[in-house]
C-alpha cells in the first residue's frame, strides 16, 4: 500500500493543483518512483489510498498496466483518514495476508524485496528506521536486538516504511487517526521488530526537501 491522500500543505502553492504524489522527481512523479522499485522488488499488487485531488492520481497511474503491476484504489473522500484511518479504510482491499506500507511522500533507494521475510511469526509489524534528520532531531522509536521500543537511550526515526498483520488493527474503528499509537501499543507488548536503512531517504515534505530530491 501507498499512502497517498495527503494535503501536501507545507509544499503549497505547488499542491494547489498537483496532489503530493505526481510533484515530479527527476523522470518520474514522486509516486512512480516507488511503482518501479516495488516492480523491481516483485510486489506486484497495490493499493493506492485517495483523497486530495484523488482523481488525478487515478487519472495518472491509471491500473498500473504501463508499470507491469495491478493498482486498486481506497477512496476516502474528501477528509483523509491519516495513517492509521487510511490502512484500516483499506483493510478489505489488502486481503488478508501480511502486507507492505510506504509513505508516498519519502524518496529512497531502499530494496522492498528484503522485507519479505522481516516479519516473525508472533510479530504485528516491522518497521524501517533512519537516522533523525535535521527536521526530526529527536526520531520516534528506539531499536534494541532488533526490536522497536517506545523508549531508549537512542530513538531513530521511522522512515514511513513497514509491514503489517492485518491483526494489528483488528477491533479499531473507521474514522480518522494516525498509526503511531497503534504501532506504540504493540511495542508494549513486545510484537514490532525494527530494522536500521543507512541508504537514501528523504521525507519530501517542503520545498527545500523536494529541491534535494530533484538534485540527488
Amino acid at each position: 500500500m501507498i499512502l497517498a491522500a495527503g494535503r501536501g500543505e507545507r509544499l503549497r502553492p505547488l499542491t494547489d493543483t498537483i496532489p503530493k504524489p505526481l510533484l515530479a522527481v527527476g523522470a518520474h512523479a514522486l509516486i512512480e518512483h516507488h511503482l518501479l522499485a516495488l516492480k523491481t522488488a516483485g510486489i506486484l499488487e497495490v493499493v493506492i489510498n485517495l483523497s486530495y485531488l484523488g482523481e488525478k492520481i487515478r487519472a495518472h497511474l491509471g491500473d498500473g498496466s504501463r508499470y507491469g503491476l495491478q493498482l486498486n484504489y481506497s477512496d476516502e473522500g474528501t477528509v483523509a483518514l491519516e495513517t492509521g484511518g487510511g490502512i484500516r479504510h483499506a483493510l478489505a482491499t489488502l486481503g488478508p495476508q501480511p502486507f507492505l506500507v510506504i509513505n508516498g511522500d519519502i524518496c529512497t533507494d531502499f530494496d522492498y524485496a528484503k522485507l519479505k521475510d522481516r516479519l516473525r511469526p508472533n510479530d504485528l509489524a516491522h518497521l524501517v528506521l533512519v537516522d533523525n534528520p535535521d527536521h526530526h532531531p529527536h526520531g520516534d522509536f528506539a531499536r534494541v536486538n532488533g526490536r522497536a521500543l517506545n523508549a531508549g537511550l537512542q530513538l531513530e526515526t521511522f522512515s514511513g516504511i513497514g509491514v503489517y498483520r492485518v491483526e494489528l488493527f483488528a477491533g479499531l474503528p473507521t474514522g480518522k487517526y494516525p498509526l503511531a499509537p497503534i504501532l506504540r501499543d504493540a511495542m508494549r507488548h513486545s510484537r514490532v521488530s525494527a530494522e536500521h536503512f543507512r541508504g537514501t531517504w528523504i521525507d519530501v515534505g517542503t520545498p527545500e526537501r523536494l529541491a534535494l530530491a530533484r538534485e540527488l
